[in-house]
């Protein structure tokens, strides 16, 4: 027993030590300490092997590399997450699957001609299994899950960032590996701050298993990988043929961190483009705002490649990455802009940038600390989103309420004039304010998500690009502050955090409602896609049109002096 609480202490003690920050080391847990090393030299080994494969050593010139590069996007991402999940693969015409996977210790392969079904069914444990893992945050975007987890790693806790649903910060599961490492983190973090951290238990007595039947024998192994002859695959979730995608590349289905699969896609990173492009500003936009969108989403891809390290891939094929619906939605037209922007992305000071966009600004770009927590972009800083500078940002600052409110009431002038979501005003009954809002608050594990109504809301604190920043809410139970992006995901009707708030009664003495007044779809941050295309057609460049949004960037071809 002493034996047992001395290591219990030595554990919590270093645990305490990681979490001040000291940094005395403790040579006692050489485990630990060779897993941060092999995690040091398994990061570096990575980020040589994408210098590699990008060109970026002196080995080989950039152009030819980035053709070879393989991108890996998860563009099923949780299958299995229903109980009877289905999934069909298909060759096209005259060619056939290959499927590779392991039977036992040995690699067994597979060619048919015909589509392969792919389902899931709950199995059985033969005993119930305890999965859990300690949440430092859950947030909306990744942006600002890697905020936090950068702080985490300040103060020596080794953290991993996951999707489950929401974005979530974990302690790292291979570092806090047993149930005692993981209540002493949870014990002393909670005894040292204020973060509402928690142990997420989950005691399973079901998981899901994939099958697959080809020439009527049934195959049920956690890992198989899809080709053909022609790189072409038809990926459909749905029983209805005209739903079917058609994927250039690879396919390996693989488990992830949640219990559940992931499908994903190995594609060449000109080939994701085109299954980009298409999707993020359409086919018919003009030729300048194509390739303006071409060397932005191949700025991004590139800069981007750490968002699903826990899942063992790299990007996702939704809007909390880029939308990827593969070469369906591919043309002439977006091929062309790709092909004439060969290699080539943005960057400053020699530094890729963070090449974040959006459908629709309202108005005026947002900084990146509008927001998201972190530190800000100098190239990401409001910016009037008109051809003309009608409105004085510096003398006029939107983060003014009265000058906002002016600012968001008028209609003509900007880019996105003639756009439907540049400003829209929408009226919401006061009790389904309520539901949304307990709904998001139960997802973050918050204490306030037991009101039973609200009685005030209010704009307290705006940026200067004019986005909410802190939105105060006083229910019955507790008074409370919802921060930057929070916003869009507490309430259903703002699609951006550009708006204002006018209480509405409805004739009635007691509160009905609200109307949430405002501009934009998106963040804001960066590109505006609407803005772009009316740029183009007043005769902008792309160039011109990047570092309109992005002052201060060049467009460089990749080459090995650029910092990814």
């Amino acid at each position: 027993m002493r034996q047992k609480d001395r290591a219990a202490k030595q554990l919590e003690n270093q645990i305490q030590r990681r979490i001040r920050g000291q940094k005395t080391l403790d040579y006692s847990l050489p485990l630990r300490y060779l897993s941060m090393k092999f995690s040091l030299w398994r990061f570096s080994r990575t980020v040589l092997t994408t210098f590699c494969l990008l060109g970026l050593t002196a080995a080989s010139g950039p152009e030819s590399n980035i053709q070879g590069m393989e991108l890996k996007i998860g563009i099923v991402q949780r299958f299995g997450s229903e109980p009877t999940a289905k999934l069909q693969l298909e060759p096209t015409k005259g060619d056939r699957l290959k499927l590779k996977f392991k039977a036992g210790n040995k690699q067994q392969s597979l060619v048919t001609k015909n589509r392969v079904l792919l389902e899931t069914v709950m199995q059985a444990l033969p005993q119930a299994d305890v999965e859990e893992m300690v949440v430092l945050g859950t947030y909306r975007t990744f942006e600002t899950a890697e905020d936090s987890a950068n702080k985490w790693r300040s103060q020596g806790i080794e953290v991993e960032i996951a999707q489950p649903e929401r974005w979530q910060v974990w302690a790292k599961r291979d570092v806090y590996s047993t149930p005692l490492l993981r209540r002493l983190l949870l014990q002393n973090i909670q005894a040292s701050t204020k973060e509402k951290v928690y142990l997420d238990t989950k005691v399973l007595k079901q998981v899901p298993q994939v099958s697959w039947v080809v020439d009527g024998k049934r195959y049920s192994p956690d890992n198989l990988e899809i080709s053909t002859d022609k790189n072409l695959i038809r990926v459909n979730k749905s029983e209805k043929p005209e739903n079917a995608r058609l994927y250039a590349g690879q396919l390996n289905l693989q488990p992830n961190a949640y219990g559940t699969y992931t499908l994903v896609n190995q594609v060449p990173l000109e080939t994701y483009l085109r299954g980009v492009v298409p999707y993020e500003i359409g086919t018919d936009a003009p030729t300048a705002a194509l390739e303006a969108q071409a060397i932005l989403a191949r700025t991004y891809a590139l800069r981007n490649l750490r968002r699903f390290a826990a899942d063992n891939y790299q990007l996702c094929a939704d809007t909390h990455c880029q939308v990827y619906y593969g070469l369906n939605g591919a043309a002439a037209k977006t091929d062309k802009a790709i092909a004439s922007t060969r290699g080539k992305v943005v960057t400053y000071k020699n530094e890729l940038v963070d090449a974040l966009y959006s459908s629709t600004t309202g108005g005026v770009t947002a900084s990146f600390s509008d927001v998201w927590n972190g530190d800000d972009r100098p190239y990401l800083r409001p910016v009037l989103d008109a051809a003309t500078n009608f409105w004085d940002l510096s003398k006029q600052s939107l983060a003014n309420e009265k000058n906002f409110q002016k600012f968001i009431n008028i209609q003509q002038g900007f880019n996105e004039s003639k756009w439907d979501a540049f400003r829209w005003h929408k009226e919401t009954p006061l009790e389904d304010i309520i539901k949304d809002l307990q709904k998001f608050l139960q997802v973050k594990n918050s204490p306030h998500a037991k009101f039973k109504t609200i009685q005030a809301m209010a704009v307290v604190k705006r940026s200067e690009s004019g986005r909410i920043l802190e939105l105060a809410v006083k229910t019955d139970k507790s008074t409370f502050i919802l921060h930057k992006d929070e916003v869009r995901s507490a309430f259903a009707a703002p699609t951006s955090t550009l708006f204002y708030l006018e209480p509405l009664n409805k004739g009635k003495a007691e509160l009905w409602g609200y109307a949430f007044v405002g501009g934009g779809l998106g963040h804001g941050v960066g590109l505006s896609q609407t803005g772009a295309q009316n740029l183009a057609k007043l005769g902008w460049s792309s160039p011109k049109i990047i570092q309109f949004y992005y002052p201060g960037t060049q467009i460089q071809i990749i080459n090995k002096e650029i910092k990814l």
